[in-house]
């Protein structure tokens, strides 16, 4: 690839991430938050520009739109998330560009005391003289998924630009809600009408994910017997008490986020709210396969059994649903779109990497739901948090791998 895409890359980003489109699991509506309209209906606006066809923002808040095909081939779809994840600030995003980068740490003008360091981090120390995206130190940035928002726009602009490049129809969607579990509606499969898919979701440059996590959710709720706490005795049951008793007997030291790696899975406790009548606590369940899944959903539901046991005039429910599975059970039986994309990494002098994702995409439920979609690198480094930080460079590579890409799939599909 000759073509050089730093400053577009660069430009996109910042003006994206400046915009706050955060997503609300609490909330019914989809999207989840009104103001994911503000890059929704931007994008609108910019793919309408650049000459994009069948442009429209649908009723359950996606952008779609058509990059017409210059030759036959499979239809493929291109995905990014406009909204940025719940756990930490992203109102009044700063965005910072760190023009080519001198190795050293880099400081942060809103919170002096913060730092970004290669030691720490030593994906940063590769990216000497590259330039630097980050947040000015007290929210993220974003680059999850507005760098995949930047790499896509950019692509389609090119291929618009250049209707000589042979390639085959390109659906484009960004989608809301991805950081909550719903970004792929029940209608985004068929209103797409790809083949198959990518998002531009992933981390370092060569990472070509086909294997996510499997996810349900949990909600545990406590009723417990409420009496003034003067005239208390033999008759209160504190549902904080049965609450924290369920937290504690659950294995802390060897099922938890902040002790396991690899392929090991967890339980998660995200959120505990309430009070000594009532109290609900929210979990994640993860594991890559289907049965440590259930498992981990089965020793929950015993848990919360074991403690209704100990105190039979409280009421303990323990309601469990799906979220996402593995993509990898479809995947597998049809690698053509990681292969492709395997080959287009190759053809760019890069080597592809494919490890398991601890975590999440649209596209596993796209590929659940007849899409087969892998995801693809972005750059995007220590996300949902202040540290967050991106090459553009690196963002440039996934768009030269996008083009590519596509003109594989054109080839392959002939």
């Amino acid at each position: 690839m000759t073509h050089t895409f730093d400053q577009e890359l660069e430009d996109r980003l910042v003006r994206y991430a400046a915009i706050d489109s955060q997503s609300d699991a609490d909330s019914p509506s989809s999207p989840s938050t009104g103001i994911q309209f503000g890059m929704l209906r931007l994008l609108e606006q910019e793919l309408g520009e650049i000459g994009a066809k069948d442009v429209q923002v649908t009723e359950y808040g996606a952008v779609l739109a058509t990059i017409p095909g210059t030759t036959e081939g499979p239809t493929v779809g291109l995905l990014a998330h406009v909204d940025t994840a719940p756990q930490f600030n992203a109102t009044g995003v700063k965005p910072r560009v760190v023009k080519g980068y001198n190795g050293g740490e880099i400081t942060f003008p809103d919170d002096p005391a913060l730092v970004l360091s290669p030691e720490e981090y030593p994906y940063l120390a590769e990216k000497l003289g590259h330039d630097i995206v980050t947040a000015s130190g007290t929210t993220l940035l974003g680059a999850d998924d507005k760098a995949g928002v930047a790499i896509i726009m950019t692509a389609a602009r090119h291929l618009l630009a250049n209707p000589g490049i042979p390639h085959g129809p390109v659906r484009i969607a960004f989608t809301p809600d991805e950081e909550i579990g719903r970004g792929v509606d029940p209608k985004l499969p068929a209103d797409l009408g790809a083949d198959f898919a990518y998002t531009f979701d992933g981390g370092r440059v060569g990472e070509i994910e086909y294997e996510t996590f499997s996810a349900d959710g949990a909600e545990v709720r406590i009723t417990g017997v409420s009496i003034h706490p003067g005239f208390a005795k033999g008759k209160m049951v504190n549902a904080i008490h049965l609450a924290s008793r369920i937290v504690e007997t659950l294995p802390q030291a060897t099922m938890t986020p902040e002790v396991t790696d690899g392929l090991e899975g967890f339980v998660h406790a995200t959120e505990m709210t309430g009070g000594s009548s009532e109290m609900k606590i929210k979990f994640i369940i993860r594991d890559f396969e289907r049965e440590g899944l259930a498992a981990k959903g089965e020793m929950l539901r015993q848990v919360c059994a074991a403690v209704q046991a100990t105190e039979p005039r409280a009421t303990i429910t323990c309601e469990i649903r799906p979220q996402y599975r593995n993509m990898r059970y479809w995947l597998e039986e049809d690698m053509t779109p990681v292969d492709l994309a395997r080959d287009a990494c190759r053809d760019l002098g890069l080597e592809p990497v494919s490890v398991p994702i601890r975590g999440g995409t649209d596209g596993s439920r796209l590929t659940e739901m007849g899409v087969p979609t892998p995801n693809l690198f972005t750059g995007m480094q220590n996300i949902h948090g202040p540290l967050e930080w991106i090459s553009v460079q690196d963002m440039a590579k996934a768009t030269d791998l996008c083009l590519t890409l596509l003109g594989k799939a054109a080839t392959a599909g002939r």
